[in-house]
């Protein structure tokens, strides 16, 4: 019992090593080889956590049993439990299978065979919930200062939160009225545009944190992380205006070891509890949040008879059949039908 638990608290799946061995002699701990494995293919770091859940989760599942030792059964038997015992959804047992199935093919270095017959979550069919453009007005009147910025960008220009969270300075292009989303869902690019009358609120939110940054300047920080390797091929990058965050947050983090000090972008939790606020405030009875907005911009610009291909490369859709939810929601059929008990 005090093996499996030391086994459990280091999650090193190698063995022990003989006395005398080398710690450089020591082979790489199963999660380290994931994280390493996950980095040099450029998968980002919230699939690196996801599929480290999940990995650590199957492990444990089957008493701290090294996936090594495991093949197609007992994938199969953990697959199965999540649908049947844990009733998770459909996107959440895939989300389970890509992580195993990543573990097998580029950290063992075996390929999964025939899993047999798992049993399924099944996938419903599920309707994106949309704010009419009352509703928007009044969710977003119960906003204010960059706050309301932010959520007036994922309605009026289809960002998603993070996208919106992550923009830079040279994203925003006020001469074309055009949005740079870099490395967005499926690390793509595209461009949305810029709503007109944010442009005014936008460059008072830059002027005002340009100001911040050269405050950090002049304090002796004001580097911004890079994506990428790109802080070591451009070492100056980092302290340029042009890279730092549109929405910096309000205080430095601190590096107690390094003393290091540095500025992120508002952290998406802020957001989301303003915009869950400001829906309650606006007696919004919808189950409304930050991709809502995004949802209503395609509705809305549906409604208003843009082509739906031009909606699919605003959104960033890979297939336009993502974006044909959107005409279930606008249900033009029903519209233009009368209801017999209205002629009662």
């Amino acid at each position: 019992m005090q093996e499996v638990r030391s086994v459990a608290t280091n999650l090193n799946m190698t063995g022990k090593c003989p006395s005398g061995t080398l710690e450089k002699d020591r082979k790489p701990k199963l999660m380290d080889s994931l994280r390493e494995a996950l980095r040099s293919r450029h998968y980002s770091r919230r699939t690196e956590q996801t599929y480290g859940h999940w990995v650590k989760r199957f492990i444990f599942f089957h008493k701290v049993r090294h996936p090594a030792e495991m093949a197609e059964p007992e994938i199969n038997t953990f697959l199965t439990h999540l649908a049947v015992k844990e009733k998770v959804s459909a996107s959440t047992q895939n989300q389970a299978l890509s992580a195993l199935l990543f573990l097998y093919r580029h950290v063992i270095g075996r390929e999964v065979g025939d899993l047999g017959k798992v049993v399924c979550a099944r996938k419903p069919t599920r309707l994106p919930v949309v704010m009419t453009r009352d509703e928007v007005k009044a969710v977003l009147s119960n906003l204010s200062d960059d706050k309301w910025l932010m959520a007036s960008l994922m309605y009026g220009a289809g960002l998603r939160l993070m996208e919106c969270l992550r923009l830079r300075v040279q994203d925003i292009d006020f001469a074309r009225n055009e949005i740079l989303i870099r490395d967005g869902k499926g690390a793509k690019d595209r461009i949305t545009m810029l709503p007109e009358s944010l442009k005014s609120p936008l460059q008072a939110c830059l002027k005002k944190g340009k100001a911040i940054h050269e405050k950090d300047m002049a304090e002796g920080w004001g580097r911004v992380q890079m994506p990428g390797a790109l802080d070591r091929k451009y070492l100056n990058a980092p302290k340029e205006w042009r890279w730092q965050w549109v929405f910096p947050q309000e205080n430095r983090w601190k590096n107690t070891v390094t003393g290091e000090e540095g500025r992120h972008h508002i952290h998406e939790t802020i957001l989301q509890w303003a915009v869950k606020e400001a829906v309650r405030n606006a007696g919004v009875i919808k189950h409304a949040g930050c991709h809502t907005f995004r949802h209503s911009f395609a509705t809305h610009l549906l409604e208003a008879g843009y082509d739906i291909r031009t909606i699919q490369e605003l959104l960033g859709h890979k297939d336009v059949s993502t974006t044909m939810i959107y005409t279930h929601v606008l249900n033009k059929g029903g519209h233009g039908v009368r209801s017999p008990v209205d002629g009662l």
